[in-house]
């Protein structure tokens, strides 16, 4: 048995903001470029709240192997793994294991690194904030040497 909303409960008007409910698989799929990722690596768009919010998110998903470029945020960034094993690595520590359920934060300006590993999938979904119009600093490709570290 399926939920039952009255008709148009799925917007509620507020002043001049509405609720919005974007459904399951209603946005498109974007590759990663390869300027920032890789390997294959797949993004879905989730939200980008309107401002005066900050705050937008994606679900990203890293075939084996693939991984993001080295990169900071202004104000910091939370992934939530939901699907398969990766890592992660903030620039002088070790490779950390990340499994569904494990929710990471990188602080502002730390420079990083998160992707598969080399024989899992692994997706995740980011959080971050805008701070003048922008929410990562991408940097250089992550070596094998550093991949496998």
């Amino acid at each position: 048995m399926g939920c039952k909303l009255p008709p148009g409960s799925d917007r509620l008007v507020k002043g001049t903001q509405e609720m919005e409910i974007k459904r399951s698989g209603s946005q498109p799929f974007v590759d990663g470029p390869s300027e920032w990722f890789t390997g294959a690596v797949r993004i879905e768009p989730l939200f980008q709240a309107p401002e005066p919010a900050l705050v937008q998110g994606a679900s990203v998903t890293f075939e084996p192997g693939a991984r993001t470029a080295w990169h900071t945020h202004p104000l910091g960034q939370t992934l939530i793994v939901t699907a398969g094993c990766g890592w992660a690595r903030r620039w002088g520590g070790p490779v950390e294991e990340i499994r569904p359920g494990d929710v990471i934060w990188f602080p502002p300006g730390e420079k990083h690194w998160h992707g598969a590993t080399a024989t899992s999938a692994m997706t995740h979904i980011a959080i971050q904030e805008r701070l003048d119009g922008k929410v990562v600093d991408w940097m250089e490709q992550v070596n094998e040497e550093q991949y496998k570290a």
